[in-house]
């Protein structure tokens, strides 16, 4: 069976250098605004962590979850380090998703992500 779904495995975190949540989704876009409504009830919402940093793309279901699960077993500075290879100053990636107008982040901070700073890896 061909799947045609684009899945991603995604960063969030509270701050720079703060909280962070491990995700996957068919719909990044979508989750990131749940997150940031305060929809997704439990850690994201209790922590506020809602700040996108990190992000991948897979065709399949299977290796995003893979993916998931292996980064949640990661030490912290590991993810750090991860974050920090594509997204050295912790920008608010949202607007990849929510286009440039939206507001990086609820309280405004964040900032635009230098078209330079987008990761190498992503296929958007």
């Amino acid at each position: 069976m061909q799947q045609d779904k684009t899945y991603f495995v995604y960063i969030l975190a509270s701050r720079p250098y703060g909280t962070l949540y491990i995700g996957v989704t068919n719909d990044l876009a979508r989750r990131i605004i749940e997150h940031r409504e305060g929809r997704a009830d439990g850690f994201t919402k209790n922590y506020s962590v809602t700040r996108l940093v990190w992000f991948e793309t897979y065709g399949e279901v299977l290796l995003a979850i893979q993916r998931e699960k292996s980064l949640k077993r990661w030490r912290r500075d590991w993810k750090i380090n991860l974050i920090e290879r594509t997204n050295p100053q912790w920008h608010d990636l949202a607007h990849v998703f929510l286009g440039p107008e939206v507001e990086t982040m609820p309280n405004g901070e964040g900032g635009s992500l230098d078209p330079r700073d987008k990761p190498e890896d992503d296929s958007l």
